[in-house]
């Protein structure tokens, strides 16, 4: 891929906050689904406190394809007037291979496209990762206990292959871009198996989400960050950005991880950074963090990014 001059500069870069520290369900028993305005507004509140412009709703926390048009102008309008755009909307655990739900969740990814392009979102992230586990949902942290895993059968790749070329003929239509999440145990679980997916799919609106941090906080032996960035860098778009510190001890194999700002932890985000820029790399980020209070950490890790992305 030939590198093109980005769209943005470190102070007009879209950097969005993730929404994965609020729950969908409301100690009442309802869902954010059902809110008011002014609940939303509480909520928002604080992605505006802490200096955020942009948005990605997630839909761990908000479906926004499945609201009701007017419910979802009601958002629209409350997130115009708090001063936050949505670049981009990413979903979570909906697999379109589910076994179960795949067929409810295509038609659910298509509404995200068709949502994304009502309200001016150039980008959705999809992935092939399925509910937490109850031996995950009871863990600390949840990536140290293996959950779903895409099955080894050539039939359901290409099943995956085709629901998503589906999805990203669809997005193609409508200017959106479409960018897949590397995952542990799914079709994009690696370097090597992300970029042949991607390729396999074969449309230039279709790209990885290199959230490497998804595979650095394994409990398990994984490929170095440099070779899998260098590897899906070509074919990065939106993108989930995170980090985690990871201890190896080679004389027992014990392998502890633990959450981190992005400027300490394992990978060198400047670095990965600039090889994805090398490639052409011109979407927006979304900034994540797992555990204490991650909408702050998130925050820093914006004002991270706006230091080290090209002032130019």
């Amino acid at each position: 891929m030939t590198a093109s001059a980005p769209a943005w500069t470190r102070e007009t870069w879209p950097i969005a906050a993730a929404m994965i520290q609020y729950p969908n369900v409301l100690a009442d028993g309802r869902s954010v689904q059902e809110q008011s305005v002014e609940e939303w507004a509480a909520t928002l509140d604080d992605v505006v406190d802490a200096g955020f412009t942009e948005l990605d709703p997630t839909d761990s926390w908000l479906r926004l394809a499945d609201l009701s048009p007017a419910r979802r102008d009601d958002f629209m309008a409350l997130a115009r007037s708090l001063g936050l755009t949505v670049p981009a909307i990413s979903t979570s655990r909906r697999s379109v291979i589910d076994a179960v739900h795949g067929d409810a969740y295509l038609a659910y990814c298509h509404r995200v496209i068709d949502t994304a392009k009502a309200i001016g979102a150039g980008a959705v992230s999809f992935g092939l990762f399925e509910p937490l586990t109850e031996a995950q949902k009871k863990a600390l942290w949840f990536w140290t206990v293996d959950g779903a895993k895409n099955p080894d059968d050539p039939a359901v790749w290409q099943k995956a292959v085709a629901r998503i070329r589906e999805l990203g003929r669809h997005a193609e239509e409508l200017g959106i871009e479409v960018s897949l999440e590397m995952y542990e145990d799914t079709y994009l679980g690696t370097a090597d198996s992300s970029v042949r997916f991607v390729e396999e799919v074969g449309l230039p609106n279709v790209g990885i989400n290199a959230d490497l941090g998804n595979l650095i906080r394994l409990h398990r032996p994984v490929e170095h960050w440099q070779a899998m960035m260098a590897k899906v860098a070509p074919f990065t778009k939106y993108w989930h950005v995170k980090n985690y510190t990871r201890v190896e001890d080679p004389g027992t194999g014990a392998i502890i991880t633990h959450p981190a700002p992005l400027e300490s932890g394992l990978i060198n985000y400047r670095a990965a950074i600039r090889t994805a820029l090398d490639h052409g790399f011109n979407s927006a980020f979304l900034c994540e963090h797992y555990g204490g209070d991650g909408l702050t950490v998130s925050a820093a890790n914006r004002d991270y990014l706006r230091r080290i992305l090209p002032r130019r």
